[in-house]
């Protein structure tokens, strides 16, 4: 399992607030340049978004589907990427005194990633993960406060 947290110097409400609104799922997953709604309504289990990743010359389409959400806590979500396969992608936000500790857990479910899984593959996840956890710090920490907080 590839397992990375950070700090973020907000609210748990503030950090629920970005992953909570699909619009802003682009603004924080690396390598995600467009999202749009697919089904549902997200954060809701079974609700899911279609995203397109840029690679290089190119662009590859996919979808993630709300798995378990239990607000404001828990986001597991299942990211399919089509051939490259599924993964499955917790998210729990934890408070941390003022603050939000959010972890992301992630491993390969199929395709090439859920054959193949090991450490190394555990070792490239976690190198995209670092960018996505500081890009999900950056969104929060410059959006505003969360309604009821900001009293």
């Amino acid at each position: 399992m590839a397992v990375r947290h950070r700090l973020i110097k907000r609210s748990v409400a503030d950090v629920w607030a970005v992953l909570a609104d699909s619009s802003r799922y682009g603004d924080w997953v690396v390598g995600t340049s467009h999202s749009e709604p697919r089904e549902g309504r997200w954060p809701e289990v079974g609700s899911s978004i279609t995203y397109t990743v840029r690679v290089g010359w190119g662009a590859l389409s996919g979808c993630t589907t709300v798995r378990r959400c239990e607000e404001p806590g828990i986001l597991e979500l299942e990211a399919d990427s089509g051939r490259l396969g599924a993964a499955r992608i917790a998210i729990e936000v934890r408070p941390w005194g003022e603050y939000a500790l959010v972890i992301v857990d992630e491993h390969p479910l199929t395709g090439p990633g859920g054959a193949l899984h090991n450490v190394a593959v555990d070792a490239l996840i976690q190198l995209r993960h670092r960018p996505m956890l500081a890009r999900l710090a950056d969104v929060v920490e410059k959006s505003p406060k969360h309604a009821y907080e900001s009293a």
